[in-house]
């Protein structure tokens, strides 16, 4: 991978888990970026000549206790629409793919917390074909049911396994095999569930926690990769939740990983400047889960906050870091 030139941002990024999010538009030139600061999440389009920006702002909610900060967005890539999803101290929004009009407000519900517990939503993914999950701090996981067009969405299910924050979710992006699950959701203390997508989620599995938190999770060919604030990413499988594979990736805390579906190549970002590219397969013979190491970059100085690939094949990723006001973009 080299680097290529860089993506501006309005304002920088703030240190959350996952903080970068894409969106490539199909068979054009066009790549939409887009990382939250504060209050508001940066959008910028790149259509190969030039960028163009949004600001988001976060809804303040009814509850008139000041501006509420943004913890994640994310677009979600449903069969028949996509929908940008923001999360924040007060509430879930979903806005059209471009950020032009909000077709829908959830508001969480803070009367229900002590005074000294935060209340945020954080961890979102599109699943089941028409479903959007969206994690709380509460460890609540709400599933909305999403109609092929308009503003009626509804929320179909609450899932409460988990007792700790949601820290990320997400859907599977290859093949699953039979049995196993295709949402998987992740906690503060390191719990992940495993879960089949359906009119009602099925819990399949619970694979328990190793006292550090999982800062994010991915989902492919029924493979979970789960990366840790103690610089490890571990993988097991999501049908049984067997430990298949672990490895040292960091010397510090994850804060973000990345599939590229058509590949299974996987990328990390942590605290400790290091960008690595690793690549997943299943050895046709044994049916074993094996993981190679295939690139790393070190961005000096720089604690990597998000990493997203930019193409389902992995040939291309962008990266985001705290107090960075540009995105970094590396290509093959």
């Amino acid at each position: 991978y080299r680097r290529e030139p860089s993506v501006p941002l309005r304002s920088s990024s703030s240190a959350l888990y996952n903080n970068l999010c894409v969106l490539r538009a199909g068979g054009r030139p066009r790549t939409c970026f887009g990382a939250v600061h504060g209050a508001s999440l940066s959008l910028v389009t790149s259509d190969g000549i030039g960028f163009t920006h949004r600001q988001l702002p976060a809804k303040e909610g009814s509850s008139g206790l000041g501006t509420a900060l943004l913890t994640q967005a994310a677009w979600c890539v449903l069969p028949s629409r996509v929908l940008l999803v923001l999360t924040s101290q007060k509430g879930i929004q979903m806005y059209e793919s471009d950020g032009s009009i909000m077709v829908y407000w959830h508001a969480l519900d803070v009367v229900e917390h002590p005074p000294a517990q935060a209340v945020f939503a954080r961890g979102i993914a599109a699943a089941g074909g028409h479903f959007i999950c969206v994690g709380t701090s509460s460890g609540s996981v709400l599933v909305f049911d999403i109609p092929p067009k308009g503003t009626n969405i509804t929320v179909s299910e609450v899932l409460e396994q988990h007792r700790e924050a949601i820290t990320d979710i997400a859907a599977e992006l290859g093949q699953a095999p039979d049995g196993a699950g295709d949402v998987v959701t992740a906690d503060d203390t390191g719990t992940l569930c495993v879960w089949k997508a359906g009119e009602e989620f099925t819990l399949l599995g619970k694979i328990p926690a190793l006292g550090c938190s999982c800062s994010s999770v991915k989902l492919w060919n029924g493979i979970v990769a789960a990366g840790y604030g103690n610089g490890r990413i571990r993988l097991y499988e999501a049908a049984t939740g067997i430990l298949r594979a672990e490895v040292s990736a960091h010397a510090r805390w994850i804060y973000a990983l990345d599939l590229a579906p058509q590949t299974g190549r996987l990328l990390s970002g942590a605290e400790d400047s290091f960008i690595h590219v690793w690549k997943l397969s299943r050895n046709p013979d044994t049916d074993e889960v094996e993981i190679q190491h295939c690139h790393a970059e070190c961005v000096t100085d720089t604690q990597v906050c998000g990493a997203r690939f930019c193409d389902p094949e992995g040939n291309s990723f962008a990266i985001t870091g705290y107090d960075l006001s540009e995105i970094f973009r590396y290509g093959r």
